[in-house]
């Protein structure tokens, strides 16, 4: 007897000390995850504060003298793009598709190639080359950059930890970061957890649930704590909707997504034609040139074609001048078109939701339809275009419900990501994101890598 109860003490004590470690190597495998989080929070809100002020600056220089936009614009865009060119050129563009090919490469082999498409270089350049191209009036976002900030945050914290601490994934590192910085830079983490979902995971949603969700929650309560619980966009009315809406809402989606489509593969062009260019000058010519025609543009024809274009979305979701003129969503393509292909950092996601939110109010304005039934297809032009862009419905849909807390469209919003993704495959078959993912890991691999590496990487 007296065995038996010593053998029970043994295996409690053996029990507890197995319970007790794995607890602790949990805890420390957490940690790497907490503080990215915090850091992450905390550069969001610091880079959206500096972006929004970027924007102000330039709408004071235009209330001031607007000609001085033909000055002002070619500067800003040849120095935003000749910062990115020189130092650190994958820091250009949005961000999402660098942050796709790290993920896509992630092997003990790439380890140096990883290091040009994420770390602290990437941040510095990424930030300094976007606000300059923001002060200059680029139709450009701050999104995109933030995912590709917060996955080398995450990504430098990793490399931080000494050897002695226990193994943690640098692939759920990086998705983890583009997951915590997408929900820091819009407020929404549902959005920022089917992103990763969505866009980035190839594997298994279980390996990366427990970092995302804790991530998500800490990067979201760090910017909320300083900028406080706002919403990207606000609370447009929806109540009392058309029984007919739906095919408004699907008619929209369609245009949406074939135009959102359509813009990416206009960018994937002019990149084409561009890869062309030999020298220097041409490079710096061709930034010359985007830059004045958005200055000729917002000085003759309308300033909308500037910004990251909120100023649309809140405009026709929330005062009385629900319809734009003929020509916005002209601009708002435009832009970002000539602001995008230039190579300066950059990111596409709200003027996506501009452009979008510009179709839907114009075709609203076709059919002289009431101001709820104009609110609710400006949002199904947001989602239709986003996903015509990215090919993330429910990603595209999840953050529009989540700018605008409203939940009851959320059937009319899942629609629209239906059949914008539909339609978006008529014009192209895969994303911009995925065709620039892929001629980033061509471009890194310079056919050093075993060719089964970049096989894997191919659409």
């Amino acid at each position: 007897m007296k065995i038996i109860i010593w053998l029970r003490a043994q295996l409690k004590r053996s029990f507890d000390r197995i319970r007790n470690e794995n607890l602790k190597k949990n805890a420390l495998q957490a940690i790497p995850f907490w503080m990215a989080s915090i850091i992450t929070g905390l550069a969001a809100v610091l880079y959206t504060k500096l972006f929004v002020g970027a924007e102000m600056l330039t709408g004071m220089v235009i209330h001031y003298h607007a000609w001085l936009l033909f000055i002002l614009s070619p500067v800003c865009f040849v120095t935003a793009w000749w910062l990115v060119h020189k130092y650190s050129p994958y820091a250009r563009g949005s961000g999402i598709p660098q942050v796709m090919a790290a993920i896509q490469i992630s092997t003990p082999k790439t380890a140096t190639l990883i290091d040009k498409l994420l770390g602290f270089r990437i941040i510095l350049f990424k930030v300094i080359s976007s606000l300059i191209m923001a002060f200059g009036g680029g139709a450009i976002g701050r999104e995109g950059p933030t995912i590709q900030i917060a996955a080398s945050i995450y990504k430098i914290v990793y490399q931080l930890l000494p050897k002695w601490w226990p193994k943690v994934a640098k692939r759920n590192m990086m998705v983890t970061g583009a997951a915590a910085g997408l929900a820091a830079a819009f407020n929404t983490p549902l959005g920022g957890i089917v992103f990763a979902i969505e866009e980035l995971t190839k594997t298994h949603f279980s390996y990366y649930k427990t970092a995302i969700f804790s991530s998500v929650i800490i990067a979201g309560l760090s910017a909320q704590a300083l900028l406080g619980p706002y919403l990207y966009l606000g609370y447009p009315k929806l109540d009392g909707l058309s029984s007919l809406i739906f095919f408004g809402v699907a008619l929209v989606a369609a245009i949406s997504g074939l135009l959102g489509s359509s813009m990416s593969k206009l960018i994937l062009f002019i990149f084409k034609l561009k890869a062309r260019f030999k020298f220097t000058y041409q490079h710096v010519s061709y930034v010359v040139v985007c830059s004045l025609a958005m200055a000729t543009i917002a000085y003759f024809v309308d300033m909308r074609v500037l910004g990251s274009g909120k100023d649309i979305m809140q405009t026709t979701l929330f005062t009385p001048d629900k319809f734009v003129a003929w020509y916005i969503p002209i601009l708002r393509i435009g832009g970002p078109l000539l602001s995008f292909t230039t190579g300066a950092a950059g990111g596409i996601f709200a003027p996506a939701l501009a452009a979008g939110a510009s179709t839907g109010s114009l075709v609203a304005s076709w059919f002289k339809v009431s101001d709820i039934d104009t609110n609710m297809l400006i949002l199904a032009g947001m989602v239709g275009f986003l996903t015509g862009v990215t090919r993330s419905p429910f990603t595209s849909v999840i953050l529009v419900l989540e700018m605008t807390d409203r939940h009851n469209v959320i059937f009319h919003l899942i629609l629209a990501g239906m059949v914008a993704s539909l339609a978006a495959i008529l014009i192209e078959k895969h994303s911009l994101y995925d065709h620039l993912k892929v001629q980033y890991i061509k471009d890194l691999m310079h056919n050093e890598e075993p060719e089964e590496v970049l096989e894997e990487s191919r659409l």
